[in-house]
C-alpha cells in the first residue's frame, strides 16, 4: 500500500499554483491600461486571439470526442484492461485535455491585456513596465505548473484509491499525459502557422514592398502579427511544455510503479511540488531592474534553478530515496539551462553579425551563413543530453532518464513565465508605435522586446531538449508496457521501424512549412488588395483605417483548416505501424524519430532565430541599417527562418513525445489487433 500523504501534498501545491496564478492577474489587472486609442488597440488584439483560442478549441473538440470513442472501443478489446481501465483511460485524456485548454484560455486572457499595461508603465519607467510585462507571463507559466501538477498528483491519488494497485492506476493515468499531448500538438501547430502567416505577410508586403516602418498602423496585418505572438508563444509554448512536464512525471511514475518501488512513485510528485514553490520563490528576484532586463530574467531563472537544487536533496530525503538519484535530478536541471544558453549563444553576437555580413552579398549568402549556424548549434546541446542520459541512466536506470527530465522541468513556471513575457513586452512596443507614445517610452519596450527574443530562443531550445529526455523516458514505459525487453536492430521489423520514423519528423516538417507558405499567400494577397482599394491608406491620410479584423479571420481560418493533417499524421502513424509491422517495428519508429527528430528541431529552432536576430542587428543602425541592400536581404533571410524557429521546429518535439504516448497508451490495443489481423502484416 502508498502512503499518499505526499502525492495529497503535491495536489496541495497545484492549488497553491493555481492561486498564485490568479494573485499575478489580479495585479496585473489594477494596473493601468493607458489611454483610449491604446485600450482599442489591445482590445484588437485580445478579441482576435481569444477568436482564435474558441475557434481551434471548437476543432479540437472534435479530435478529442473521436480519440475517446478510440480509446473506449480499442482499449476495451484487451481482456487485460477491459471496459473498467479503458473508461478510467478515457476520464483521464478528458481531464489532461482539459486543464491543458483551461491554462492556455486563462493565460491568453491576461498576456493580451497586459500588454497596454506594459506599454503605459514604460511611460512612467522601466521597471514597472518590466514588472508587468513578467507578471502578465507569470499566468501563463503558474497556470502550466499548477495545473499540470493538480490534474497529475489528484487522479493518481484517485484512481489508486479505486483501483488499490500502483501499475494499474500508473497506466490509465497515460491517459492525461495523452490528452495534454494531442492539445499541444495542435495549439503549437495552429498557432505557429496563424503566427508566421501573419508574420510574413506583415514583412513581405509592409516592409520589403511598401517600405513601412515595424508595427505601423498602416499594415492591415499588424494587428493579426500581434495576436499571432500571443497563439504561438503564450498558448503555444504554454501548452507545449506543460505537456513536457506532465509526460516526465507520468513516465517516473510508470517506471516506478512497474518496479513496486513506493517510494520512487513519491518522489516523482515531490520533486514538482518543490519546484513548483522554486518558481514561485523565483519571481521574486524580478523587482528592483533599472536598466537591464535581460540580467533580470536571468536572476529570476537561476534563483529558481538554485532553490530547486537544494530542495530537490530534500525530496530524495524525505521519501526514502537513494541519494545517487540526485545527480540525474541535477544533471537534468544543468543540462536544460545549458541547452537554452548555447541557444542564446548561437543567435547573438558574433554569430549573427556574421549572418549580418553576408547580406551584404544577397539573399542566398544569409540563408547558408544562417543554414550553417544552426547546424552548428547541435552539437553541444546534443552531447549534453548524451551526458544527461549515461549518468542518469547508470544511477537509476531509465527511472533515471526519467527523473532528468523531472529536473529539467520541475522549474517550468518560471520558464514558461520568461518565455510568455516575451510577446506581452513585443505587443507593448507596438502599441507604444501605433499609439504614437514619446520615442523614450519606444525605447523601453524596444529593451524589453530584445530580452523577449533572447528569452523565446532559450525557451525554446529549452523545450526541445526537455522533449529528447521525456520522448525517451516515455520510450522506456513503452518497452515494458509492450513486453519488449530488447530491440534488435537487425531484426527487418526494428530497422523497417527505424527508417519509417526517421522520415516522419521531415514529412511532417514540409507539411507544417507549406501550411505556413500557403496561408502567408492568402495574407499577402489581402494586404496588397487593401492598399490598392483603401484610398489613402498607404499614404497614411488621416481618418483612413485597414480592415485588420479581415487579416485576422483569414490567417484564423487558414491555420486551423492546415493544422489538421499533421495533427493526423502524428496521432496515426504510430498506431498503423503497430498494427501492420508489431510492437517491436513500432520500438524501431520511436527510436528513429527521436534520433533524427530532436536535432532537426534545434537546428530549425536556432537558425531561425538566428536570421531573426542578424535582421534586428542591421536594423540597429549596422551595415547601412533599415533599407539598405543588406536590410532586405535579411529580411528575406528572416522570412525563411521564421516557419522555422516558431513553427515546425518547436512542434517537432511535440511530434515525438505525442507518438510515444499514443504507443504506451494503446499497446494493449496493438498488441491484440495485430495478433488478429494477421493477412494485414507485411
Amino acid at each position: 500500500m502508498i502512503n499518499l500523504t505526499w502525492v495529497w501534498v503535491a495536489v496541495l501545491g497545484g492549488v497553491l499554483g493555481v492561486l498564485f496564478a490568479a494573485f499575478m492577474a489580479s495585479l496585473v489587472m489594477k494596473r493601468d491600461p493607458g489611454n483610449e486609442t491604446m485600450r482599442n488597440i489591445s482590445a484588437y488584439i485580445h478579441e482576435g486571439a481569444m477568436a482564435f483560442l474558441k475557434r481551434e478549441y471548437r476543432t479540437l473538440l472534435i479530435f478529442i470526442i473521436v480519440v475517446i470513442l478510440l480509446l473506449l472501443v480499442g482499449l476495451s478489446l484487451d481482456p487485460k484492461t477491459g471496459f473498467k481501465l479503458a473508461l478510467l483511460t478515457a476520464v483521464a485524456y478528458l481531464v489532461g485535455a482539459g486543464l491543458s485548454l483551461a491554462a492556455g484560455f486563462f493565460g491568453m486572457q491576461i498576456a493580451t491585456r497586459a500588454n497596454a499595461r506594459t506599454a503605459s508603465a514604460a511611460t512612467r519607467s522601466f521597471s514597472e513596465a518590466l514588472e508587468v510585462a513578467f507578471y502578465g507571463g507569470s499566468v501563463m507559466g503558474m497556470s502550466v505548473a499548477g495545473l499540470g501538477l493538480l490534474g497529475l498528483s489528484l487522479l493518481y491519488a484517485l484512481f489508486y484509491l479505486f483501483l488499490k494497485d500502483p501499475l494499474a492506476a500508473a497506466t490509465v493515468l497515460a491517459g492525461f499525459s495523452m490528452g495534454a499531448s494531442s492539445v499541444a500538438l495542435f495549439a503549437r501547430v495552429g498557432g505557429g502557422i496563424y503566427t508566421k502567416a501573419a508574420d510574413v505577410g506583415a514583412d513581405l508586403v509592409g516592409k520589403v514592398e511598401a517600405g513601412l516602418p515595424e508595427d505601423d498602423p498602416r499594415n492591415p496585418a499588424v494587428i493579426a502579427d500581434n495576436v499571432g505572438d500571443n497563439v504561438g508563444d503564450v498558448a503555444g509554448m504554454g501548452a507545449d511544455l506543460y505537456e513536457s512536464y506532465v509526460g516526465s512525471v507520468l513516465s517516473a511514475v510508470v517506471i516506478a510503479a512497474s518496479k513496486q518501488d513506493l517510494h520512487l512513485i513519491l518522489l516523482a510528485f515531490v520533486l514538482p511540488t518543490f519546484g513548483l514553490l522554486s518558481s514561485m520563490f523565483g519571481t521574486l528576484f524580478i523587482r528592483g531592474a533599472r536598466s537591464n532586463p535581460q540580467a533580470a530574467l536571468q536572476r529570476a531563472t537561476y534563483a529558481t534553478a538554485v532553490a530547486f537544487a537544494i530542495l530537490a536533496f530534500v525530496a530524495l530525503k524525505i521519501t526514502g530515496s537513494p541519494t545517487a538519484l540526485y545527480w540525474a535530478v541535477l544533471l537534468g536541471l544543468v543540462s536544460g539551462v545549458l541547452i537554452g544558453y548555447i541557444a542564446e549563444y548561437y543567435s547573438t553576437g558574433k554569430r549573427i553579425e556574421a549572418i549580418a555580413r553576408a547580406s551584404d552579398t544577397g539573399v542566398a549568402t544569409n540563408i547558408i551563413a544562417g543554414l550553417a549556424t544552426g547546424m552548428m548549434s547541435t552539437v553541444v546541446p546534443l552531447i549534453a543530453i548524451a551526458i544527461a542520459i549515461l549518468v542518469s541512466f547508470t544511477v537509476g536506470g531509465f527511472y533515471g532518464v526519467a527523473l532528468a527530465g523531472i529536473g529539467m522541468l520541475s522549474i517550468v513556471g518560471i520558464t514558461v513565465t520568461v518565455d510568455a513575457y516575451g510577446p506581452i513586452a513585443d505587443n507593448a512596443g507596438g502599441i507604444a508605435e501605433m499609439s504614437h507614445l514619446p520615442p523614450q517610452v519606444r525605447q523601453i519596450t524596444d529593451s524589453l522586446d530584445a530580452a523577449g527574443n533572447t528569452t523565446a530562443a532559450i525557451g525554446k531550445g529549452f523545450a526541445i531538449g526537455s522533449a529528447a529526455l521525456t520522448a525517451l523516458a516515455l520510450f522506456s514505459a513503452y518497452t515494458q508496457s509492450a513486453g519488449i525487453d530488447i530491440l534488435n536492430i537487425l531484426d527487418k521489423a526494428v530497422i523497417t521501424g527505424i527508417f519509417i520514423g526517421a522520415a516522419v519528423p521531415f514529412f511532417f516538417s514540409a507539411q507544417v512549412m507549406n501550411a505556413v507558405g500557403r496561408t502567408a499567400q492568402y495574407v499577402v494577397q489581402e494586404v496588397r488588395r487593401q492598399f490598392r482599394e483603401i484610398a489613402g491608406l498607404k499614404e497614411g491620410k488621416p481618418g483612413v483605417k485597414a480592415d485588420y479584423a479581415r487579416i485576422v479571420d483569414i490567417t484564423t481560418g487558414g491555420a486551423l483548416k492546415e493544422m489538421i493533417l499533421p495533427g493526423l499524421v502524428a496521432f496515426f502513424t504510430p498506431l498503423i505501424v503497430g498494427i501492420l509491422l508489431g510492437l517491436k517495428a513500432l520500438g524501431g519508429l520511436l527510436a528513429g524519430s527521436l534520433a533524427v527528430g530532436v536535432p532537426l528541431a534545434l537546428f530549425m529552432a536556432n537558425a531561425g532565430a538566428a536570421w531573426d536576430n542578424a535582421k534586428k542587428w542591421i536594423e540597429a543602425g549596422n551595415m547601412g541599417g533599415k533599407g539598405s541592400k543588406a536590410h532586405k536581404a535579411s529580411v528575406e533571410g528572416d522570412t525563411v527562418g521564421d516557419p522555422f524557429k516558431d513553427t515546425a521546429g518547436p512542434s517537432i518535439n511535440i511530434l515525438l513525445k505525442l507518438m510515444a504516448i499514443v504507443s504506451l497508451v494503446f499497446a494493449p490495443f496493438l498488441k491484440v489487433l495485430y495478433h488478429a489481423l494477421p493477412f494485414l502484416h507485411f
